[in-house]
């Protein structure tokens, strides 16, 4: 296969986490909750924004829920493109844990909360989602995407499970594994696909905020609970 072939069948991906909100400064589970960015969430959008404006970036996708949409919104103003909102590329659902903080969780479900944190493919909360069912929608909907813009360059905005189950695919790394990358808020993250799956380029670039990343732990892990601001 020529080089040229092998573009037109390769698509670059800038995966990019929504940025903060209140309830991701005060651990608290949003899931699929509809929050809003925080000033300083708006600021983060606008700065990846300006460091995304000379990527080539051709189509821009983003979770329909609102702190990601508008977090897309800041690269749509920049650099002049329509944004296809997707449903598939929601956060997880968390049911019952939705609006409680992480401590609060711990308290009130104990058990559950212990799966939850070690990452068990078939646990979900009452009325949310398994990790496994989440997986495989989301990462169902960023191949679909990624799939249908075949040699283009596109911007995928979203939420940190959705990135977390998307590095684990382009890994290889299981479900239940602990986690060991950050999910920074207005973090960009950089993928290849091909029809042969997604791989992984560059992770957690947080140069376009001076280094300051927001990991709230929202995915279960300690030592990232441990280490949320820096």
């Amino acid at each position: 296969m020529t080089q040229d072939a092998q573009d037109a069948q390769l698509t670059r991906v800038v995966a990019v986490r929504h940025g903060e909100t209140v309830w991701n400064a005060e651990m608290r589970m949003q899931g699929q909750l509809d929050t809003a960015l925080s000033e300083r969430g708006r600021w983060q959008a606008r700065r990846a924004a300006e460091a995304l404006a000379n990527d080539g970036i051709e189509a821009i996708y983003a979770s329909d829920l609102s702190r990601a949409f508008d977090t897309a919104q800041a690269l749509a103003d920049r650099i002049g493109l329509p944004i296809t909102s997707d449903a598939g590329l929601r956060e997880r659902s968390f049911g019952v844990f939705q609006g409680y903080t992480y401590a609060e969780i711990d308290a009130r479900w104990p058990a559950e909360a212990a799966r939850w944190r070690r990452h068990d493919p078939d646990f979900g909360a009452d009325e949310g989602e398994t990790l496994r069912a989440f997986s495989a929608r989301a990462v169902a909907a960023c191949t679909r995407i990624a799939a249908g813009q075949a040699g283009r360059t596109i911007a995928i905005v979203t939420h940190g499970g959705v990135l977390d189950c998307l590095y684990r695919a382009a890994s290889g790394i299981d479900l239940a594994a602990p986690r060991s990358w950050e999910l920074g808020n207005a973090a960009i993250n950089r993928l290849l696909y091909t029809p042969r799956g997604f791989t992984l380029v560059g992770w957690s670039d947080t140069a376009h905020l001076d280094r300051e990343t927001l990991d709230d732990a929202s995915e279960g892990d300690a030592l990232a609970a441990g280490a949320a601001r820096r």
